[in-house]
């Protein structure tokens, strides 16, 4: 495959001729499956005009994600729609009214009404709409919930992704019960550390899995009561796993788990072409579970929760806009406990 060449790190300043305002922003310029970083710029883009029923936010802060590194690569994003404007989570404050704002990334259907992660025309911010690393981000009026004053910009921007797909996996998806044992799989990224830490607050046995030593004493620090290296065999057999890493963890996720147990599968950064094993869930009668996001009623259930148990995202970094390369290297070579967080 031909490489890409590199883009400048920033883009030029706007001249008086500009027939736009310009507002910072990281945004993919093109695609490069090899060296994603290739494709990302951090300059300048046109601010954005919301049309009717949509709001603008002054953007305070937002974190990063897997999905934006996905997105550099092409990963559910043509090149018609670039330049896009990454990130899905933000936090800041509604121009129209002032209020400090969470953003609900999941953006639905016009009509639809149930539901928003069943919507077939449903979309994350970053993918046919302009995303959240920027100065400013449009959404739908009904995208943005108040932001607690418990909870700092930067622990808000945590939470639309990572954290809200936690929670629906572990409280609407797994079945579990509190009491019951549930094993987290590479303990260190954003969903994962998310679900130790919540798992931990609503009373279930957490044991967690990581490469190294080092995110293994991360991971008993997040909550969880044991942490093993990945792949070991482990003490017991567990009710459920909760897997975002995929082909590297399949195997190890469907042995761990009792008879009847249950996968909650919500990622696969690791790969998606593992041996399927259909003998073992059939023999052992496991279910295998997707789990997608969360809806605009279970985000609200996310933050009250955080406010009642004070759990809060650990955040691994927080940089300046200008700085995004910076986090993005660190979350391509993995480097990173929890959330990576830029302030504009």
């Amino acid at each position: 495959m031909r490489r890409r060449p590199a883009h400048p790190r920033t883009a030029r300043e706007p001249r008086d001729c500009d027939k736009f305002v310009a507002v910072r922003a990281v945004y993919a310029s093109a695609f490069d499956t090899e060296e994603p970083l290739n494709a990302l710029v951090v300059g300048e883009r046109p601010e954005p005009v919301a049309p009717v029923g949509w709001t603008t936010v002054a953007v305070r802060a937002a974190s990063l994600n897997h999905h934006d590194l996905w997105t550099l690569r092409g990963v559910g994003i043509g090149a018609d729609q670039l330049p896009m404007i990454l990130g899905c989570d933000a936090a800041g404050i509604d121009t129209a009214t002032g209020d400090a704002v969470i953003v609900h990334s999941v953006i639905g259907g016009r009509h639809w009404t149930g539901d928003e992660t069943e919507d077939p025309e449903r979309s994350l911010l970053s993918e046919r709409h302009q995303g959240a690393f920027a100065e400013r981000v449009i959404v739908p009026a009904r995208n943005v919930l108040p932001k607690p004053a418990e909870l700092s910009f930067a622990e808000a921007g945590c939470l639309s992704t990572a954290w809200l797909t936690a929670y629906r996996m572990l409280f609407v998806r797994s079945g579990l019960r509190p009491g019951q044992t549930v094993l987290v799989q590479g303990a260190s990224g954003g969903v994962a550390s998310a679900c130790i830490a919540l798992g931990r607050a609503a009373g279930f046995r957490v044991w967690a899995t990581a490469r190294s030593e080092s995110k293994q004493d991360a991971a008993r620090r997040l909550g969880a009561h044991q942490a093993f290296p990945s792949g070991a065999r482990l003490p017991d057999r567990v009710d459920a796993v909760l897997e975002t890493v995929g082909a590297a963890t399949w195997s190890h996720s469907l042995k761990a788990l009792r008879p009847g147990g249950r996968v909650v599968l919500a990622g696969a950064t690791s790969g998606q072409m593992p041996p399927a094993e259909l003998n073992r869930i059939f023999y052992r009668q496991l279910s295998v579970v997707g789990s997608t996001m969360g809806t605009r009623a279970e985000f609200a259930q996310l933050i009250q929760f955080l406010r009642d148990s004070g759990v809060r995202p650990t955040i691994d970094r927080t940089l300046p806009l200008e700085q995004a390369r910076d986090g993005f290297a660190a979350m391509a070579a993995g480097d990173l406990i929890g959330k990576i967080v830029f302030t504009v």
